[in-house]
């Protein structure tokens, strides 16, 4: 994997990313998640009142642990459903589609026992591509490189 942008929607530029580990669990565990897709970043921003979006150089380095899910799949779900129950991987950094509000609201649906697995992927229909990068590690956020920081529009 060569170099490539990214951007992460927050409530304030940040320069130093780091991983915060908090009470709220997300699709890939702790982390300081990215994504390829400016519009992306820019509706995880707008939840904010100082919508923020900042952009980083990333240059892979191929020695970390790096889990990539090209699709939605069985393994894609199931890691979800562990990260989201708080169980810890070993992963440096992880790729891949994005559990939004709606997908979400059905895996916890399925986590619950309502839908079955099968009814899960009758309903996991994107409307738009989304796309994620957490960056798990220390030695993951060395591959981040601020190049700069704007506002976003409401």
């Amino acid at each position: 994997m060569g170099k490539m942008t990214v951007y992460h929607g927050s409530y304030t530029i940040v320069e130093r990313p780091r991983i915060v580990i908090g009470k709220n669990t997300k699709d890939f565990g702790p982390g300081f998640y990215c994504t390829m897709l400016r519009e992306q970043a820019e509706r995880w921003a707008k939840r904010y009142s100082t919508p923020s979006v900042s952009t980083y150089n990333v240059r892979m380095d191929t020695r970390l642990n790096i889990l990539e899910f090209r699709e939605m799949t069985e393994e894609w779900l199931d890691f979800i459903i562990d990260c989201r129950y708080g169980k810890p991987h070993h992963y440096d950094i992880v790729i891949g589609a994005m559990a939004n509000d709606q997908i979400y609201n059905f895996i916890a649906d399925y986590m619950e026992g309502i839908l079955t697995r099968e009814q899960f992927w009758v309903m996991a229909k994107f409307k738009y591509p989304t796309h994620q990068i957490s960056f798990c590690s220390q030695a993951a956020l060395s591959c981040l490189e601020f190049r700069s920081g704007k506002e976003a529009a409401l």
